[in-house]
């Protein structure tokens, strides 16, 4: 395999294997950190007395910290490099957990929300231009076993955190304040193998234009969108599945958690059994079945009744390959602007994931004063299934652009 994006000849494959570490270690805690909001949300809404609507906000602050700091990532790397920009994300979420932690109220905590997020961003792009630097062969693969470990992270990520939050130390219980803190400084230990490897710095073609040329590239732009609509349901499950078997079907807050364990068991196994597959099948055809598959688990999953639920958990098969597939076929189709293409689609799906967020919070909040006005409590359930289709429908406006895509790319010839 290929390591171009390396420094030394002597030293290749040291650094190879170290950065190897760094992101497959980096994205298992982001895996483990992202994820403790499916479990601390309820909580955090009990503590605070929280409405729908202020769940949807702090949500929505989620990814405008994340859009932030895809703003800034790629200008930043130009300064201090990517493997900098790396080690300030890992630090930022560290400390992030202290402010998370004690937040004395709702506007604290959508500040260190907010700031959580900013170095969240910066580990997606900083770990996906260096994991695409360097996995120069069999990129598919590759890019789908890196994300195997957020898979692996996000998998243990509610169990751990139940399991931290109702645990005592000397008589003091932990809850979702100190189990944020305790995990979040866990982001510290990938810093260890980035300080040590060497990058090379990304060497440009002389040829390859700047922003303006690339956004002039209609394959960015629906990359972009479907990758956008698919978040939407990845982020959306790991944000609301828990509270919406809570409401809709009266499943204790251990038992919710659980069943978030199992959508991310088999999101992790299907990025590691189907990442091989991804190759033979082809990038492009892979994001029109996965989001096709994951978009009907989902819609029969809520509207077929409680029976069907573990259909949600059998979304994540299809959800699972999405990302880090659309990855590859960025670096696949524009191997001279890695970081500038991966830096416009996160920003510009931070831009659309921002009212997402928000609509299905605020979605679920007008349909609940309504429908108990003429269902009673049972008005609260329908209100969370019908914001929890509207990940279902994300996934098949995905499809739509996937489609789009690789109608285009098969008329020029470059299908992937």
């Amino acid at each position: 395999m290929e390591n171009g994006g390396l420094v030394g000849t002597q030293g290749r494959n040291r650094n190879f294997v170290l950065f190897t570490i760094a992101v497959f270690s980096s994205l298992a805690i982001l895996g483990l950190t992202d994820n403790i909001r499916g479990t601390a949300l309820p909580r955090i809404q009990e503590e605070f007395s929280l409405t729908e609507l202020h769940l949807g906000l702090l949500l929505a602050a989620n990814s405008t910290g994340y859009l932030t700091a895809c703003a800034f990532t790629a200008a930043l790397a130009k300064r201090i490099g990517m493997k900098a920009c790396l080690i300030t994300g890992l630090v930022t979420v560290a400390l992030a957990g202290i402010n998370v932690c004690f937040s004395p109220g709702f506007a604290v905590l959508v500040l260190g929300f907010f700031i959580l997020n900013i170095g969240f961003g910066m580990l997606d792009i900083s770990t996906g231009v260096i994991a695409a630097t360097i996995f120069t062969k069999r990129t598919g693969t590759m890019m789908n076993l890196a994300h195997f470990f957020y898979g692996a992270g996000a998998t243990l990520s509610p169990v751990v955190s139940t399991g931290l939050m109702a645990a005592r130390f000397g008589g003091l219980l932990l809850g979702w304040r100190y189990t944020y803190l305790l995990i979040l400084s866990f982001a510290l230990i990938p810093v260890i193998p980035t300080l040590i490897g060497r990058l090379k710095k990304q060497e440009r073609d002389g040829k390859t234009g700047g922003y303006a040329e690339l956004l002039k590239k209609p394959a960015l732009w629906l990359l972009t969108l479907l990758l956008a609509f698919e978040l939407v349901a990845e982020s959306g499950t790991v944000a609301w599945l828990v509270l919406f078997l809570e409401k809709a079907h009266s499943f204790s807050g251990e038992r919710a958690a659980l069943r978030l364990t199992l959508f991310f068991i088999l999101f992790t196994v299907s990025r590691l059994v189907l990442g091989p597959l991804i190759d033979r099948i082809g990038l492009l055809r892979t994001l029109i079945i996965a989001p096709s598959f994951a978009g009907v688990m989902i819609t029969i999953g809520v509207l077929a009744g409680e029976q069907w639920t573990p259909l949600l958990y059998i979304a994540g098969i299809g959800v699972a390959p999405m990302f880090p597939t659309v990855m590859a076929v960025i670096a696949k189709l524009f191997p001279e602007q890695i970081d500038r293409a991966m830096t416009f689609v996160l920003t510009a799906i931070g831009i659309i994931i921002v009212p997402a967020n928000f609509l299905i919070g605020g979605l679920i909040n007008q349909m609940r004063l309504i429908l108990t006005q003429t269902h009673g409590e049972a008005g609260v359930g329908m209100a969370y299934s019908a914001g929890y289709l509207f990940l279902g429908l994300g996934c098949f406006i995905a499809v739509i652009f996937a489609v789009i895509l690789r109608a285009r790319q098969k008329r020029a010839g470059k299908v992937v």
